[in-house]
């Protein structure tokens, strides 16, 4: 299956880029698919996936084994500061 990932801030920074499609085993969960993001960018993305946010087709991921279906848009949101 193949799903979006889009990153924010940082994590833009780390990935290098906005979005990519990254392709995963049918019955992939989220976790699986943070762990092909280390893979795929092992000296940036890692510290930045380790204090992430996620948000799944628009929906907080609060349990990181959740299946993930083909097209699914995961959002990776690194810690905001601000005010």
């Amino acid at each position: 299956m193949t799903i979006v990932v889009r990153y924010f801030a940082a994590a833009r920074a780390a990935a290098g880029a906005d979005e990519e499609k990254v392709q995963l085993p049918s019955g992939a969960s989220v976790a699986d698919a943070v762990g092909e993001l280390r893979r795929l960018h092992p000296s940036s993305l890692p510290r930045v996936l380790d204090a992430a946010s996620y948000l799944l087709d628009g929906i907080a991921v609060r349990d990181l084994t959740r299946p993930l279906k083909d097209g699914a848009e995961l959002d990776v949101l690194p810690p905001f500061a601000g005010g």
